[in-house]
């Protein structure tokens, strides 16, 4: 720890960027801030699909930087305040981080539902309520401990390390097969159509909307729409945010055509596709490791036309 409390920047190198997929927006000094991901621990492979670690540096400008849906809720833990149950987003969100703020978390993979956010899905699709509102008094203790740990990845190890005590208390609770399965054939590689699934999950309509909003929150064409453009992230990402291959992109990644890329990162980003590489260029420096969440949707074979090439 620091002397204001805070794990050092040692831990964690140096860089100019948080989330790939979001934007540097500060008109002032340059915000120097680190964004990291890595597996989780394998007893957790099926819940989590990546743990974080996110900073911004001492004497840097704040940071304002935009999120974009990823199809699934995180537990959030800003160092030195309450932890989060931060739900699926359905549109971007733009937070502010402050000189020195470092903030944990675990990704959980769509269809862990109930038993781990503590309340369906749907429930707390884009809020982010304090998680001691979802879990109990117990949460809080949580943050202390995060509070307390030497340096980033421990915190985030300490975030861990409560999700494998849940389900130790709940060990038959195993994510949805039924959101595992749909997400699979939803991603662009398996190319099905939201009306197709019902068939071939074998599910009324009514029934399998109601098994999604359980365990991840949102209907399926939501869904599709939100795996589809972390597909095209991931692909942009391993092109070095090649702005100038849209068309090649978009159809890689699923997508009709160009316009049709378009009016989703609009939708999804805030930005058109081309705006938004430009600015994850800009601020997305070679040492951010992304391999946690887009190395699956890459390997997944979630692409058309050749794709991670080029």
């Amino acid at each position: 720890m620091n002397a204001r409390g805070r794990p050092g920047a040692q831990a964690l190198g140096r860089s100019r960027r948080s989330e790939c997929q979001h934007g540097e927006v500060s008109d002032g000094p340059p915000s120097l801030q680190s964004y990291r991901e890595r597996a989780p621990h394998p007893a957790l492979a099926a819940h989590l699909a990546c743990v974080w670690v996110q900073y911004v540096e001492e004497g840097s400008a704040p940071y304002r930087h935009r999120t974009v849906p990823n199809g699934s809720a995180e537990l959030v833990v800003p160092v030195g305040a309450a932890p989060r149950i931060a739900g699926p987003r359905t549109g971007p969100v733009e937070e502010v981080l402050a000189p020195g703020a470092v903030v944990v978390g675990v990704r959980f993979r769509p269809g862990v539902g109930p038993w781990m956010l503590g309340a369906p899905a749907a429930e707390v699709v884009d809020r982010a309520p304090e998680a001691h509102e979802l879990w109990g008094a117990g949460a809080g203790t949580l943050g202390e401990r995060v509070a307390e740990a030497a340096t980033p990845w421990r915190a985030a190890a300490l975030v861990e390390a409560e999700v494998l005590a849940r389900l130790a208390h709940a060990p038959d609770a195993d994510p949805d097969p039924i959101a595992g399965e749909a997400v699979r054939l939803l991603l662009p590689s398996h190319g099905r159509e939201v009306g197709a699934l019902t068939p071939a999950l074998h599910l009324s309509e009514r029934h399998l909307r109601r098994r999604l909003a359980a365990s991840v929150g949102l209907p399926p064409k939501a869904l599709q729409r939100i795996l589809r453009f972390q597909v095209f992230l991931a692909l942009a990402r391993a092109r070095g945010w090649a702005g100038g291959e849209l068309a090649r992109l978009a159809v890689a990644a699923g997508y009709a055509d160009q316009p049709h890329l378009t009016r989703e990162s609009v939708r999804l980003a805030g930005l058109p596709p081309g705006e938004l590489l430009r600015e994850s260029r800009h601020s997305c420096g070679p040492e951010h490791d992304h391999a946690a969440s887009y190395g699956p949707l890459l390997r997944s074979g979630a692409l058309r036309s050749g794709a991670a090439a080029g």
